[in-house]
């Protein structure tokens, strides 16, 4: 049963190969410029762009099965003379941009530093994740979530025990006495 879910989604977009190649691409890449933030004491590090990074990937090869599944869907209807118009891929965007909003919600500003921002991406990568599993994408959605838990668990312990630390969020934020 489990294996007719993921075949429903491969059948129309990339093999598992070639999910794996594009998560391990962008983990390289992004993976630099994160480092070279974080080495330079930025606020938004490693982490952070490989949320970010891991997300967007995602999308982009959901989107990517999505458009081939609708011209197959849409040369199955020409050729029952039926003419529609297949707008399935707005349902992510809508999803991202809200997601946008709510990430924000987590970023804090204090006196001492920003914080939050990797919330904010694990917060969007977690929207990422449940379309991928809410439109059928089981692999997709698999592939990110362990793609994902290994940056965030792993990669940061990794991190740890070089010269490029994590920065992390004070004890309480915002409670600092704040004179008028």
């Amino acid at each position: 049963m489990f294996l007719s879910f993921i075949n429903n989604f491969l059948d129309t977009g990339p093999g598992w190969l070639e999910m794996i190649l594009r998560m391990t691409l962008t983990a390289v890449f992004v993976g630099l410029i994160g480092i070279e933030r974080q080495m330079r004491h930025k606020i938004a590090g490693v982490t952070t762009h490989l949320m970010v990074a891991f997300g967007a990937c995602g999308i982009a090869i959901l989107q990517d099965a999505l458009y081939q599944q609708a011209l197959g869907l849409a040369a199955d209807l020409a050729a029952q003379g039926v003419q529609v118009n297949l707008e399935r891929q707005r349902i992510i965007a809508q999803v991202v941009t809200g997601v946008g909003f709510l990430g924000a919600g987590t970023i804090l500003k204090t006196s001492n530093g920003i914080y939050g921002l990797t919330t904010a991406a694990t917060l969007f990568l977690a929207a990422m994740i449940g379309v991928c599993f809410g439109m059928g994408a089981y692999a997709l959605g698999i592939i990110v979530s362990l793609f994902s838990f290994l940056f965030l668990t792993g990669f940061r312990k990794i991190l740890e025990l070089t010269s490029i630390k994590h920065t992390k969020s004070p004890e309480i934020l915002g409670s600092e006495v704040i004179e008028k």
